[in-house]
């Protein structure tokens, strides 16, 4: 409490002598520097420095701000490259890092071009944290040669995986701006291997917490704070190589900067990395007043926390009037108090920011001025702006959908506009499907982290093209989905299935959505190894189509349990098919368990030989299914992509089996055929709305998040306990009981039901 809040708060006025020595004792004596609500809340751009205004006030020639800014943007991808081939991690070796660049005040300007833009768009909270609480405190400081690390997304990160290499760059004397680099690196000691626990029930579950703080001067790690956090994970060697990655990559930054100053001069780079901003930000307010004025809604469900089923509603509400956008997430589900899937508000903004920069505005320059015009209304204490002591390690459950619904509801602005800066699409698979893994491996070494196939997801179907396949995740452009070969070098499970593309499991559409892929593994070499996947989507559809395009199918897991299928690939190698659906179909293996389960898994141990399998997933499809031209349906059924059956029952082609040949007249015909018969089908929208929309959810529904407006009430009814109503300003966390204590009372009162039946039987 400052003297002022003091005086403020009802105490003794003080005389200006007592104020400062209370001043100066509160300085000196504050107990903990947690994230400060100032910094966190606030994604805009920072005014303009007193180096910034001298300047910009020099009237540079925009040609060379343009060629200076080109040097950076190579020396950003010579960093990247270095990071990429030089990391430890397998988030660094496929291309889940970023470098980038910030401004004096901690604004991002520029990341390298093959980066991921989400993970350097929430780096200027550190650094703006740095700035105000370690820049003038004289046991820390900032001077040339000092690198910060942190991961804790509550000071700025996507999720404790990614660790962040912060390097201030001075010249005479001064701050000229702020280099990063960040890596997913994955395991981070988490109460799960592999950095992303689906069961921490609190932030003290989740690994490493990394505040902003310095871990190397003159330009060298201090060894004994790097021997701390190498005993804080289970893989002490990819700590210690991936923080030397990060800093000599810093360092080279900060070589290749310090040469474009000595060639341009100090303040051109300053003004450089200004204008980038400011160009950006009056260009982004620029094409929000071209759209026309209005509201568009989308409501979103999440079926899971990785513990159970719920339906949590993600909704966004988009309105724009003038040249301001307002970004609503009121109505969202309530903060789970103790699920690892809620997600903090600054991190919510960088997915949105990544999302309009990916499909929106793909033109853009990528820096923080894209998103810093548009306004976020949230409830607080709600699923998308938890408290601080809420879980967040598996954030990406929400952030996924960040990253997808702003372009779907920014298409139905868009579509009328005369000049588009990228094709309408309908969502990009949202829910990337990945093994997370840990244990011993056959090396006789801990380990734990994620797989590459992560980076593998449908793009949805366009207004002029079908979806990509398995082209990208939904959070970058560039990352690629590695090498499996090398993968079972080092671990010990093997892929009996690695990225076949699915057959049916699509977004239909005019235009469909591309293609995920399955993988199925099994572990060899080690009876200490294990699985555990984070995402859901196994009963609603996540990626939903567009303009009468269909959503992407529900993806479930499956297991075959209590077998070891290399055996039987040695003696009864009929007996097991290289496809998820076969394998679960037929369910040839005599003895074998099979279990099909949620899409989010905990961490569990697997035997050697038993089957793990997921799907990547299908992206929405764009249009309605009876505009697709028959000769592009019969290519997919050619490619393996698409099955007869469902190109006469989705698409209603008429064609021969053997030539696979479109009859297009009697395509016509069937297809004006199933147009009249929705017309039979449809109902008056008054009447349909009478029929369907209830007063609220059902009593036995795991339903949370507003019913009706999403400004009015937050229903919550979290599974096995009761329901309750709340005020949209003044939303509770949702204490959610554990899986397994239900089950014990559920088979309790079984027990006891019997014991009372038995009881009356004998009487």
């Amino acid at each position: 409490m400052s003297a002022e809040a003091h005086d403020a708060a009802g105490g003794a006025r003080l005389s200006e002598h007592e104020r400062r020595l209370l001043d100066e004792f509160l300085a000196e004596n504050r107990l903990f520097y947690g994230p400060d609500p100032e910094i966190m809340r606030h994604h805009a751009l920072s005014p303009r420095t007193a180096a910034e205004e001298r300047a910009l006030g020099a009237g540079l020639a925009p040609s060379r701000i343009n060629l200076v800014r080109e040097r950076i943007s190579a020396a950003l991808n010579e960093v990247f490259s270095m990071v990429e081939q030089t990391g430890v991690a397998p988030g660094a070796k496929w291309g889940d890092l970023v470098s980038a660049i910030f401004t004096e005040a901690g604004d991002l300007s520029q990341i390298g071009p093959q980066g991921i833009a989400g993970f350097a768009a929430v780096c200027h909270y550190p650094i703006r944290f740095i700035r105000k609480y370690w820049m003038n405190d004289p046991s820390v400081g900032v001077r040339e040669g000092d690198a910060f690390i942190h991961n804790d997304s509550r000071y700025g990160n996507i999720h404790n995986t990614d660790q962040s290499m912060i390097m201030p760059l001075f010249h005479d004397g001064e701050i000229v701006c702020w280099l990063a680099a960040t890596i997913h690196e994955g395991e981070c000691g988490a109460i799960e291997p592999g950095g992303m626990p689906s069961i921490a029930e609190s932030k003290y579950d989740e690994g490493l917490k990394m505040c902003p703080f310095k871990c190397a001067e003159n330009f060298r790690l201090k060894r004994d704070l790097v021997n701390f956090l190498q005993n804080s994970v289970r893989d002490p060697k990819l700590q210690l190589f991936d923080m030397k990655v990060k800093l000599h990559a810093v360092i080279r930054m900060r070589e290749r900067m310090l040469a474009i100053i000595g060639e341009f001069g100090h303040d051109c780079v300053v003004a450089t990395l200004r204008t980038t901003l400011e160009d950006t930000e009056a260009e982004v307010k620029r094409r929000i007043a071209e759209l026309p004025d209005g509201t568009v809604r989308l409501n979103t469900f999440i079926d899971g926390d990785l513990r159970e089923h719920i339906l949590a509603k993600f909704p966004l509400e988009i309105t724009v009037k003038g040249n301001r956008m307002t970004f609503d997430f009121r109505g969202a589900c309530p903060e789970l108090t103790n699920r690892s899937v809620n997600t903090a508000v600054a991190s919510l903004k960088s997915a949105l920011s990544s999302c309009m920069l990916l499909y929106v505005w793909p033109d853009l320059p990528v820096n923080q001025a894209a998103f810093s015009p548009i306004e976020v209304v949230t409830n607080r204490n709600s699923l998308v702006d938890p408290s601080d002591e809420a879980p967040n390690a598996m954030s990406l459950i929400p952030l996924f959908r960040a990253l997808s619904t702003p372009s779907q509801v920014m298409a139905k602005f868009n579509y009328c506009l005369p000049r588009r800066y990228t094709a309408i699409n309908a969502s990009h698979y949202n829910q990337p499907a990945t093994f997370v893994y840990g244990g011993l491996t056959q090396h006789i070494e801990i380990t734990g982290n994620f797989c590459a196939d992560i980076n593998g997801c449908g793009a949805g179907g366009r207004e002029d093209n079908d979806g990509e396949h398995a082209m990208s995740p939904s959070f970058g452009a560039f990352a690629d989905t590695g090498e499996f070969e090398l993968a079972e070098e080092e671990l010990p499970f093997v892929r009996l299935v690695a990225q076949q593309l699915t057959k049916d499991r699509v977004g239909f559409g005019k235009q469909r959505g591309g293609m995920g892929y399955e993988q199925v593994v099994a572990v060899k070499g080690s009876d200490m190894f294990g699985f555990m996947t984070g995402q859901c989507g196994a009963l609603h559809p996540s990626a939903y189509g567009l303009f009468g395009g269909y959503a992407c199918p529900a993806y479930p897991l499956a297991k075959i349990k209590d077998v070891n299928v290399f055996d039987v690939l040695a003696t009864h190698p009929e007996r097991v098919k290289f496809s998820m659906i076969d394998l679960m179909n037929e369910q040839a293996i005599p003895g074998a368990r099979y279990v099909m389960q949620d899409a989010g898994l905990p961490f569990e141990l697997a035997g050697q030989g038993e089957v793990y399998m997921i799907c990547q997933g299908s992206g929405g499809g764009y249009g309605d299914v009876l505009e697709r031209d028959p000769g592009l349906v019969m290519q997919d059924v050619e490619e393996g992509l698409l099955s007869p059956r469902l190109a006469r029952e989705i698409y209603f082609v008429a064609f021969d089996e053997q030539t696979l040949v479109a009859d297009n007249a009697a395509t016509s015909a069937a297809r004006a055929v199933e147009r009249e018969a929705r017309k039979q089908r449809g109902v008056p929208f008054d009447a349909f709305c009478a029929a369907w929309v209830k007063p609220g959810p059902d009593p036995a529904l795991p339903y949370l998040g507003a019913w009706g407006p999403n400004d009015g009430p937050i229903i919550a009814t979290p599974p096995g306990g009761p329901r309750s109503v709340m005020p949209p300003d003044d939303v509770k966390g949702i204490f959610v009981s554990n899986p397994k204590d239900r089950r014990i009372a559920e088979l309790e009162a079984r027990v006891a039901a019997l014991e009372k039946e038995m009881a009356s039987r004998r009487a």
